[in-house]
């Protein structure tokens, strides 16, 4: 077999083109190798620890350490170093920072200066002391100790530290900056200045974006009107939206007070909004009321209570307690539009005075109660009811009443015998809280029992007339008019039955009486405590007495000889 080979044929050019194709291989990975280098380097500086030197007017060597003198200029990951010198300790990958302490975080806009600083790359803690500045964009924080974290972001400042923001003043003896969440937390004796308000308080966070803060237990505020608002149990505000809420909490000003577990407030709106033992007080009316939850609008002055609502009208010398399902209360400025309003199960109680009746209106321009729906009320010796009734009350006690529609009225004198009038209209005035006179119009009835000397029962007088006017004493009958063609009759005592000795519709119903036990059983008001602790009250400047060994040494300064 015979094997042929073809051989190529070269062109005189083939050994240029050979070389230049080489040439082009080679700087081809030359440039790849660069970018690798450059990529690695980069991303191995990124995660260094090491403390680099920049720059340094003068650098000296030391026992341990490098000196640093003149405009320092140092690198760690990405933050800048100035100072005016430095200890740099290499070995340690750690540095004192003095004079002009400036460090500046390339990625985020933090900014701190001081005029010492210890900082330490290997746990990337810097701490800052004398006129430290902590600047977050439009929130800086100033303290004479600081310690800033890099790692985490925390900034961490005791013995004393102020945050300013847009809005807002924060001051405390310590606190907590975490910067990732915008959140700081003031502890001890926490002051925060508002243009609307002043807030002292043992704990607060406060959020730089929202600009929102949360106390934890007490919390006294007062705004630049002269209002105060106090909890015991926190609170939280948003400041831009003006926001509050309180727990266990008290708002109060020249002329009213509100009170609830949880009182939510809208400054903008003048609105709150109360949840469990709630209470609001209109201290020009000397009224206040209680309920479970209730609303109040200041401008209107309209607030609605209700779950077992309380009303208590404060006298010089007694009080009147309204109790009731829900109570709306109305005290704008038109006369004719100042009122309270009461549904459902209306019990009154007064120290001579009580009542029933399924709902009620009080107006505050003439001090009137108007009672509807099956109304009842008991006064001393007496009791009265009709459809609706309307009563006043004078100096503290019940000055007159005015009955409309099936009106019955029950006095017993000193011998407990139920002396009786009904009529269509009737009109009871009072002195001294009990039943002077009574007068009927329309229908008029009565029944009275003729009494001799007030120890014997002649017998009962019975008499029909469109109008009656009777006056009585001590619940006993003193006069009697009646004014058209009266028809009466007498029957003895020895005659007397439960026919003859009660008019149609008589009932005695004071088992349904309601007292003071019947009103605490409804809801027991925990009064507010006089004395409960302000941090405002107690003083900004905190006196200590000087040691003995102090006071002996001022005295030898002094040339004094200690006695």
């Amino acid at each position: 077999m015979i094997w042929a080979y073809r051989i190529p044929i070269l062109s005189p050019n083939f050994a240029l083109q050979s070389r230049q194709m080489n040439f082009r291989i080679k700087a081809t990975f030359l440039f790849l190798l660069l970018v690798f280098q450059a990529f690695s380097w980069n991303a191995f500086a990124q995660q260094s620890s090491t403390l680099e030197i920049n720059q340094a007017d003068l650098l000296r060597g030391a026992n341990g350490f490098e000196r640093l003198l003149g405009n320092v200029k140092m690198t760690h990951q990405n933050s800048l170093i100035y100072c005016d010198s430095a200890h740099f300790f290499r070995n340690e990958n750690r540095a004192q920072l003095f004079g002009n302490v400036k460090i500046e975080d390339l990625q985020d806009p933090i900014v701190t200066t001081g005029r010492y600083a210890e900082y330490d790359g290997n746990t990337k803690i810097a701490k800052l002391r004398n006129n430290v500045r902590f600047t977050n964009q439009e929130t800086t924080l100033t303290t004479d100790y600081l310690d800033y974290n890099r790692e985490t972001n925390i900034a961490t400042y005791f013995n004393k530290g102020k945050v300013v923001d847009s809005v807002n003043v924060l001051t405390s003896e310590r606190g907590v900056y975490e910067v990732n969440l915008e959140k700081i937390t003031f502890l001890d004796d926490v002051v925060l200045e508002n243009p609307d308000y002043t807030l002292k308080t043992g704990n607060l966070e406060y959020y730089t974006i929202p600009k929102t803060s949360e106390t934890v237990g007490l919390t006294n505020i007062v705004s630049k009107e002269g209002y105060t608002l106090d909890a015991q149990k926190g609170s939280f505000y948003d400041t831009q939206k003006k926001q509050f809420r309180f727990f266990d909490g008290i708002v109060e000003n020249e002329t009213s007070r509100i009170k609830a577990m949880e009182l939510f407030y809208d400054e903008n709106l003048a609105y709150y909004e109360g949840k469990e033992d709630v209470r609001v007080l209109n201290k020009e009316r000397d009224v206040e009321v209680f309920g479970d939850e209730g609303k109040y609008w200041e401008e209107k002055k309209y607030s609605l209570i209700y779950g077992n609502s309380l009303v208590r009208r404060y006298f010089e010398k007694d009080t009147l307690y309204l109790a009731a399902d829900t109570l709306i209360s109305q005290d704008s400025e038109a006369d004719t539009a100042k009122f309270l309003l009461a549904f459902h199960k209306i019990r009154l109680f007064k120290t001579d005075l009580a009542g029933i009746s399924d709902s009620l209106k009080y107006n505050y321009s003439d001090s009137s109660i108007q009672l509807f729906q099956d109304p009842v009320l008991w006064n001393n010796k007496s009791q009265i009811e009709a459809d609706t009734m309307i009563f006043y009350i004078a100096n503290e006690q019940l000055d007159r009443v005015f009955m409309k529609d099936k009106a019955f009225a029950i006095m017993t004198d000193t011998l407990l015998n139920y002396n009786q009038m009904k009529g269509r209209k009737m009109t009871g005035y009072f002195k001294e809280g009990q039943i002077e006179t009574l007068q009927v119009d329309g229908n008029g009835e009565s029944l009275y029992f003729a009494l001799e000397a007030d120890t014997l029962t002649q017998g009962v007088n019975r008499i029909l007339s469109a109008n009656i006017k009777m006056v009585f004493k001590d619940g006993a009958v003193q006069k009697a008019n009646f004014m058209v063609r009266p028809d009466g009759k007498f029957t003895p005592v020895q005659k007397l039955d439960d026919k003859t000795s009660k008019l149609e519709g008589f009932q005695w119903r004071i088992e349904e009486k309601p007292d003071k036990a019947t009103i605490d059983a409804w809801r027991k008001v925990v009064e507010i405590d006089p004395k409960m602790k302000n941090l405002f009250d107690e003083p900004d400047v905190k006196i200590e007495m000087p040691t003995e060994r102090q006071i002996q040494e001022k005295l030898k300064k002094s040339n004094l000889n200690y006695p």
